[in-house]
């Protein structure tokens, strides 16, 4: 298991440190740093403050996940499905929480509401040519690596 040095502050005296459900989790629970209850209609939108800023180190990101009973439960996921932490942001966490239920749904102050894998990423180095190798699947796109 590999582990990467995370050093955290918080910005607000209520805010929760991330916490792993499990030993083996791959992603730590990020709480909800507000100080009332947060209602979302269906297909609302909101930012929802962590209280906490994050030093991720470098050649790693924040990957910012739905919790997987928030989503279920209530219809909460992230707004853009993965949000992603720079290793060279210091702002605060927020998470862009969307109800997708049909129905209005509460968030609580505290309550869990997604999950953060630190993960190491390559930079990629873009070259521009005139051909490409060919392969088998050529230019297949959605769902070609299925057809018969």
């Amino acid at each position: 298991m590999l582990t990467a040095n995370v050093t955290i502050k918080r910005l607000n005296d209520k805010a929760t440190l991330p916490t792993y459900g499990s030993e083996y989790a791959a992603g730590a629970d990020l709480y909800a740093c507000i100080a009332e209850t947060i209602s979302f209609e269906p297909g609302d939108t909101k930012l929802i403050p962590t209280g906490l800023a994050m030093e991720i180190p470098a050649g790693y990101a924040g990957l910012i996940y739905a919790r997987s009973g928030l989503a279920s439960k209530k219809g909460l996921a992230p707004a853009n499905k993965v949000g992603v932490i720079d290793a060279d942001y210091r702002g605060e966490i927020m998470v862009a929480l969307h109800n997708h239920n049909n129905v209005a749904v509460t968030i609580e102050p505290q309550e869990r509401i997604a999950q953060l894998v630190i993960t190491p990423y390559l930079t990629a180095h873009f070259e521009e040519v005139s051909t490409l190798s060919e392969t088998v699947r050529g230019e297949g796109g959605f769902g070609s690596t299925g057809a018969k």
